[in-house]
């Protein structure tokens, strides 16, 4: 179809999904366009692979791209897949993490449900039917989401002051691939799940996120901002990488 004189492309979509031969496998991946990229970038998690790339990135640098790099993106793949840890199982004697020390499960049967009760390093949950998983798992996250609020606005607090910098609000995420997140308009988003990881990468997150309202970018003056307040990121934000919730 032709342009006519006031007719104008369409801009291509944000988020799509494709196929792609790489190595002899047809594997399918997310491609996410953003102005914020200047360099195209791969992810691998439980999403699948997924290729950020600048807003206006050419067909012909993205397919160079994924060409230059297919070995290391099937080997990834196929080492996530088989890497990848089991399910939680919610019964009693589970381990699962908090603030990266694990905790020991207790599931108590109870005329009513109560709210998870933290004694030592076991966490007790009431529930009328202990073999009700759904139950368990909703009231261990609601747990999870307590604490991860009250922790997060305490260390965004001292960073705050440390980095001289005053977001407009912060709130949990629940974002599938971001453990952090800053808006145009100041305000942080953390992912509740981080409550699960080590206090040092939990501070990483928060620093990073803070260094937004400084530098909207990941720049080098960016990394500037992040390393001033936190000198070893670089070892920090390796160390979130291997990590899976």
């Amino acid at each position: 179809m032709k342009l006519g004189v006031f007719d104008f492309p369409l801009e291509p979509p944000a988020t799509e999904r494709r196929t792609v031969m790489l190595s002899g496998k047809l594997l399918t991946y997310t491609l996410k366009r953003t102005h914020r990229r200047r360099s195209i970038g791969l992810r691998i998690d439980d999403d699948g692979l997924t290729v950020a790339v600048p807003l206006r990135a050419s067909e012909k640098w993205l397919r160079e791209v994924l060409q230059e790099r297919a070995r290391w993106i099937v080997d990834k793949l196929e080492n996530w897949q088989t890497d990848k840890p089991a399910p939680t199982q919610w019964v009693d004697g589970q381990f699962i993490k908090f603030i990266g020390e694990p905790l020991t499960l207790r599931v108590v049967s109870s005329l009513f449900d109560a709210a998870p009760l933290l004694q030592g390093r076991q966490l007790y949950v009431h529930v009328s039917d202990a073999r009700d998983q759904a139950a368990i798992a909703a009231a261990v996250e609601q747990w999870y989401r307590q604490q991860a609020d009250a922790l997060f606005r305490e260390r965004i607090a001292h960073f705050s002051a440390v980095m001289g910098v005053a977001p407009s609000g912060v709130k949990l995420s629940a974002a599938r691939t971001q453990w952090g997140c800053c808006t145009a308009r100041g305000r942080v988003l953390l992912n509740w799940q981080l409550i699960k990881m080590s206090p040092r990468l939990i501070d990483y997150v928060v620093v990073h996120e803070l260094a937004h309202l400084v530098e909207m970018n990941h720049s080098a003056a960016f990394w500037r901002v992040v390393g001033a307040a936190c000198p070893d990121y670089a070892r920090r934000r390796a160390e979130l990488r291997r990590c899976r919730t």
